[in-house]
């Protein structure tokens, strides 16, 4: 049985400082809406990879498998 995996595009931009509430555990989720208008929910954590001195900029697609659980997210632009 092959897995089905549903992929969400998105674009994000938080200045570096906004970002460190994330990290320092003050917000743990976070919450956005998707090109295709969906709110969707995930850990902060998963945004790490993606921290420069500026923050997090650019447009991304994040993976879920079919228990809606994560499984991957990449910057795509």
């Amino acid at each position: 049985m092959s897995a089905k995996y549903r992929k969400i595009s998105f674009g994000l931009s938080i200045k570096y400082e906004d970002y460190l509430s994330y990290y320092q555990g003050l917000a743990s989720r976070v919450r956005l809406r998707a090109d295709n208008g969906q709110i969707i929910v995930f850990p902060a954590s998963r945004l790490k990879p993606f921290l420069g001195h500026n923050g997090i900029h650019g447009r991304f697609l994040i993976t879920f498998d079919e228990n809606n659980k994560f499984v991957s997210m990449e910057r795509i632009g």
